[in-house]
């Protein structure tokens, strides 16, 4: 059974490209959201085993919610990206628990597996 995602990100176009690239590493993309509060309703509702988050969204810190995603009790994986490389880094996401942070111009290149699904 493929692991479940959701991908949150305020560019309709880059969460078109995400869903692509999860589907192709074997996920499943069960929800999509463009604004922090809709992204952590849409995980409340459909608890997904994983989370790939923007670092800037319109009505909110992206990194706030991924931490918030990261802390639900099922503790989905989440994976945190921007299109500034230097939004952040994989050791600063994963002191609250998230799985690691990828440039979004890096995400065909296998790193996105390796956080979302464990391996």
């Amino acid at each position: 059974m493929p692991v479940t995602v959701l991908v949150v990100d305020d560019d309709v176009k880059f969460r078109r490209l995400a869903v692509e690239v999860l589907a192709a590493i074997g996920c499943q993309v069960v929800g999509e959201a463009g604004t922090y509060a809709a992204g952590a309703a849409a995980a409340g509702e459909l608890r997904p085993q994983a989370a790939l988050v923007d670092v800037r969204l319109p009505d909110g810190d992206g990194i706030a919610l991924a931490a918030h995603l990261a802390a639900l009790p099922w503790r989905p994986r989440v994976a945190v990206t921007s299109s500034d490389p230097d939004a952040t880094s994989t050791a600063a996401v994963q002191t609250f628990g998230a799985a690691g942070f990828i440039p979004k111009d890096a995400l065909p290149d296998g790193a996105l597996a390796a956080m979302l699904l464990g391996g």
